[in-house]
């Protein structure tokens, strides 16, 4: 891993933010509160090959990896638009299916996946389980010529806008009757597939659902991977979910940055712009420092998940969620307050960003779980849960 970035990457942060200031926060703001949806930028990033980056290029996509397809959703969400569905179609989906998925699996999902023209949601997370994915319910028993589905997943990203959903959810093992965890691409419209949207006080385009599967038929080609491969599939998909996730956060920390510094370095009070008193300059020089902290962990989760160290790349990418989490809350909080008054009006559109920002500290795994998971996998302490 060099801490230089190669000519292509450099390049391609340089072409996506392009894209990015193209729409902007304007953009992005209004569809949020109009209750549309980001589809031209989308289509566009697709277009462009910015979503697919990750993917092989034999199926369309960039042949890049998770380094690279995290600078797309950076510098986006530096741009203040965001795509959070990257976190989930080209970024798990994608991932998994290239991975695991057979021949045909392949061939069918990935090139609409990588030019944006299809967009796959995911869904793992159910009301009772929370964060302990042992303890999903959601079961596939199998037909004569293929699976029944039925279970319930909540707080699923995308639904609206996508064709299928990777479900994560249980078959039960022949010879000992227990539930082992297996994945499914369900199609939205399937029949005994209904999603209904939770309300949520968030200013996104982004919208989440309930998900119900009653006894929903799919052929045997729906399982993608082996129903006998246990967890090792599915963290294959939360890794890249962390980084994205990582990514996400730091665009949004430095989108806020960035407006603070600019409005600091204008508005003056006392005959001087209030930007050289070091009590604001102090704080946002801090965000800056945690921002760029958290991106370099993101950066190494990416190398390691790239180079093929799953074990490393988890130890990585679940540090990256926290450092970023972590960062872009006190950014966008600090940019707020830099902005006195003015950072709680539409017009600066700075408040709107707490919200988000305060979610990737809860999603996709929590700061808690994350510190559960150094305490135990990297200091060797007891598990505590």
């Amino acid at each position: 891993m060099s801490f230089v970035e190669s000519e292509e990457r450099r390049a391609l942060r340089a072409a996506v933010s392009e894209l990015g200031k193209k729409y902007g926060y304007a953009y992005f703001n209004e569809r949020a509160r109009s209750g549309g949806q980001t589809t031209e930028l989308w289509q566009e990033a697709g277009k462009l090959g910015y979503l697919g980056v990750n993917l092989p290029e034999q199926y369309g996509g960039g042949g890049g990896g998770m380094g690279d397809l995290s600078i797309v959703l950076e510098e986006l969400g530096a741009a203040g638009c965001p795509l959070l569905m990257m976190v989930v179609s080209p970024a798990i989906c994608g991932t998994v299916i290239t991975r695991f998925g057979t021949e045909g699996q392949k061939e069918q999902w990935l090139p609409s996946l990588a030019d944006g023209s299809t967009t796959m949601a995911f869904a793992i997370t159910e009301p009772d389980a929370g964060s302990n994915s042992h303890e999903i319910t959601t079961t596939a028993r199998r037909t004569g010529d293929g699976w029944s589905l039925s279970g319930r997943k909540v707080y699923i990203s995308g639904l609206d806008v996508a064709k299928a959903v990777l479900v994560v959810g249980r078959t039960e093992d022949a010879k000992t009757g227990k539930l082992k965890p297996a994945l499914f691409i369900v199609p939205t419209d399937a029949a005994g597939v209904e999603f209904r949207q939770i309300e949520m006080d968030l200013i996104s385009p982004d919208k989440q659902f309930s998900l119900f599967l009653d006894d929903v038929q799919l052929p045997a080609e729906a399982l993608v991977g082996s129903e006998d491969a246990g967890l090792m599939q599915l963290f294959a998909g939360l890794n890249p979910e962390r980084i994205m996730a990582s990514a996400f956060a730091i665009g949004i920390g430095r989108h806020a940055l960035g407006k603070a510094v600019a409005y600091v370095k204008e508005r003056q009070v006392w005959k001087t712009a209030i930007g050289a008193h070091q009590g604001i300059a102090h704080p946002l020089a801090q965000n800056k420092i945690e921002l760029e902290l958290a991106r370099l962990m993101m950066q190494k989760a990416a190398a390691l998940y790239d180079a093929g160290d799953d074990l490393g790349a988890g130890e990585a990418a679940n540090m990256a969620k926290y450092a970023a989490g972590e960062a872009t809350v006190r950014a966008t909080d600090q940019a707020v307050q830099s902005l006195g008054g003015n950072g709680m009006t539409v017009e600066y559109g700075v408040a709107s960003l707490v919200a988000a920002a305060r979610a990737t500290r809860i999603a996709p795994v929590s700061r808690e779980m994350i510190l559960n998971f150094v305490a135990q996998h990297s200091l060797g302490l007891p598990k505590s849960y």
